[in-house]
This record gives structure tokens, C-alpha cells and sequence, in this order.
């Protein structure tokens, strides 16, 4: 892990493992003001409040950004929030009562169509890669690796299995006790997606459904017959506690990592992180710095990966990225 960055009184690991409790996170010199702000000026005097919530996966990216964004700008106040992907554009975004939604999948049409009648238009940002993590307790020694479709049997609303043995004779007659994030989440949008299918039974809701990735951790590691599933941030600051499953799609096992979702190899669980913008938003000249902060240390190895645990963008859609930026903010500014 990286030394944390200046104007932090928090070290990262404590943070990853204690704010998915807290609803509203205020950042080193925050305020409670509302979206936008006034008095800006060039780089070195900017000023202005910047609202943002959504995904809890993304959330410990926005913090790692938005810290070093107030190091060098104190008179810019960041509010925080990890409210679920769709909780953000539902709740926040479109309402236009913020100026970003982080997003661990793509903006949905009607989410698209909520944001047009309240005049907002989203700018999508992609800032990083993610590798799902499915996780276990560690007194786990019967399984290291699930397939697609047991995951899907384990998960699927459609005949759900009790116990361990429901998906594998030779597994042990114990109970299957499950965790992962509500249905405003984009993780658990992701995962119907990607493991369940769309037209599929759905995710089955007897489970312990949290937006606080800190409480699957905690779920998990108290109870040997648990299951869940996460962004692999908070799993790889948490790897003593819980123990990640290898996924095979059909090509054999593939440990989720860095590496393996980088390469393309961890299938079908790798997946695309975003930020959206509000253009409007971006109008205010500490708004537009901030995203072009963001999108400039989207390939940073150091924050990106060996910090929070993500995969960084390459050049290519980084320069995508920011190409869609520039467009907007001159849109907005123009």
C-alpha cells in the first residue's frame, strides 16, 4: 500500500473497512452545501462545492481522487456519498441534486429518461476496471473454485439450494448462508447480468442484502457455511479475514486479480468502473478540474491499483475517456 496522501488523518485500510457504514462521507475541510459552488478562478484558486454519490464500489476510487484533489485545492468542499449505483441516479443524480454518480455499470435507459426530464445530461466516464470477487470464510476447505453454473445454482431464485451439498454431493451438508448488496446496487445489477442472465429466474432474496460492502466482509468471516459477493477493492484489503473463489467459465479455474482481470482472463466477472458527470456541472471551472483531475490519475498505478485495488486505464481509454470529457465541458462552458 501506498503512504496516504497529504491532508488524510485516515489510513486507507481502516477507511476501506469502516466507511461503507457511513451514508454521507464529508472529506477533509467539507461542507453540507449544496451542488455547484461560486468564486472560481484558474487552477491555483479554485472554489466551489462538488456533490457526489452512488456506487460503493467506485467509492473508494472518488476518495482516493478526491483527497489528492483537496490537497492542492482546500478552498473546493467534496461531498461523498456511497448510496448503490442506482440509488444515486435514482435518488441524487437525475434529480440533479449532484454533479457526479459513481456507477459500477453503465446508466440504465430509464435512468437516462429520469436525468432528460430534470434537464441533466450524464457524461459517461470509465476510471477503472474491476474484478468481482466471490468470497467464503476461510474454515471453508471444500471448495476453491466454483463454475458459472454453480454460481448461477447458488444464486438463482429458481430452486435455490439450502446447503452446500444441494450443489455438490461430495461438499458438506451444511447451510448455505448468503451475502451481497441490495438490488440498488450496480454490483448486484452486474451480476444478474453477467451470472444470472436477464431472462433467467432473477437473484434469489433470501439473502443478507447490505449496500455496505464492509458488512459482507463481516458476514462472511462470522459464519463458516457463508457465501458472498464484491468489489475486489474491499476483498484485497480484507484478504485475512475472507478468501476469494476462483471462477471457471468453462476454460478452467481463474483467481480474480489485477492481472487476471487486466488480461481479460477472469470471465465473466470483470467489468468496467464509471463515474457519470452532470454537463451542466461541468460549466463550474472547479467542477470540470476535478473530472480531468480524476480522468489524468486514471492510469496512475500507484493510486489506482496498489491503493484501492483496481485496474487502471490504459492510454487508449484514457484518451477516450477524456477526449468525452473535453467535448462536454466545452458543451457546458461554451
Amino acid at each position: 500500500m501506498t503512504d496516504e496522501p497529504a491532508g488524510s488523518s485516515v489510513s486507507r485500510r481502516k477507511f476501506l473497512t469502516a466507511t461503507g457504514s457511513i451514508g454521507a462521507v464529508g472529506l477533509a475541510g467539507c461542507t453540507q452545501s449544496g451542488s455547484g459552488g461560486d468564486g472560481n478562478g484558474g487552477d491555483g484558486d479554485l472554489s466551489g462545492t462538488i456533490d457526489i454519490a452512488g456506487s460503493s464500489t467506485v467509492f473508494p476510487l472518488a476518495t482516493a481522487m478526491a483527497e489528492r484533489f483537496q490537497s492542492q485545492h482546500s478552498e473546493v468542499d467534496i461531498n461523498l456519498q456511497s448510496t448503490g449505483s442506482g440509488g444515486g441516479f435514482a435518488n441524487h443524480f437525475c434529480p440533479g441534486r449532484t454533479d457526479f454518480n459513481n456507477a459500477s455499470r453503465p446508466i440504465q435507459p430509464e435512468e437516462e429518461e429520469a436525468c432528460s426530464s430534470n434537464d441533466v445530461t450524464p457524461v459517461e466516464l470509465t476510471v477503472a476496471t474491476d474484478a468481482l470477487t466471490v468470497v467464503v470464510n476461510n474454515d471453508n476447505d471444500w471448495v476453491d473454485c466454483l463454475t458459472v453454473d454453480q454460481l448461477r445454482e447458488i444464486w438463482s431464485a429458481e430452486s435455490p439450494p439450502a446447503t452446500w451439498s444441494d450443489v455438490n454431493d461430495d461438499w458438506p451438508d451444511r447451510e448455505l448462508e448468503l451475502y451481497g448488496p441490495t438490488d440498488a446496487s450496480g454490483t448486484y445489477d452486474y451480476f444478474i447480468e453477467a451470472i444470472l442472465g436477464e431472462e433467467g429466474a432473477g437473484h434469489r432474496q433470501d439473502y443478507s442484502a447490505t449496500e455496505q460492502d464492509r458488512t459482507i466482509i463481516q458476514g462472511v468471516e462470522g459464519s463458516e457455511g457463508a457465501i458472498g459477493y464484491l468489489g475486489f477493492a474491499y476483498y484485497s484489503q480484507n484478504q485475512d479475514r475472507v478468501r476469494a473463489l476462483g471462477i471457471d467459465d468453462g476454460d478452467g479455474c481463474v483467481d480474480p486479480s489485477l492481472e487476471t482481470a487486466r488480461s481479460g482472463e477472469y470471465t465473466p466477472l470483470s467489468r468496467p468502473l464509471f463515474t457519470y458527470a452532470k454537463q451542466a456541472s461541468l460549466a463550474e471551472d472547479h467542477v470540470a478540474e476535478f473530472a480531468r483531475f480524476w480522468l489524468e490519475n486514471s492510469t496512475s498505478q500507484e493510486i489506482v491499483a496498489e491503493e484501492v485495488g483496481y485496474v487502471p486505464l490504459n492510454d487508449e481509454d484514457q484518451s477516450e475517456a477524456m477526449d468525452r470529457l473535453e467535448t462536454a465541458i466545452e458543451n457546458a462552458q461554451g
